[in-house]
């Protein structure tokens, strides 16, 4: 009974419009997209928007062929809209980090797992 009893001030929830949720899947899409570009097709991407307690939250993640997953989140505050380079540098990170969980994975191996 407790677990569902909220005691004190609920956090301020940022409820997503039809509009801002289709902005900020075609930016996701846009961060993908560009992240597949930069890696072997053995690599996975993917993206999704969840909403939570606090509000919604705007995941990237990249399966490596071997190796951790890497993801980046983004919590939207205001302004929906993931500015092009911010989109660029995520991309970019995400790629980097994907390469680098592989080569760890498998150090041994020579071949570049990035483009």
């Amino acid at each position: 009974m407790y677990g569902n009893t909220p005691f004190g001030d609920e956090p301020a929830s940022l409820e997503l419009t039809a509009d801002q949720r289709k902005t900020l899947r075609r930016d996701l899409s846009s961060i993908a997209a560009r992240t597949r570009e930069l890696l072997p097709s053995e690599f996975v991407v993917g993206s999704e928007i969840t909403q939570g307690n606090s509000g919604p939250r705007a995941t990237v993640a990249v399966q490596p062929p071997v190796g951790s997953v890497v993801s980046a989140d983004y919590t939207p505050e205001g302004d929906i809209t993931i500015e092009e380079a911010e989109r660029e540098d995520l991309a970019m990170g995400l790629a980097a980090s994907a390469a680098l969980q592989m080569k760890q994975a498998m150090p041994e191996d020579p071949s570049p797992t990035a483009q």
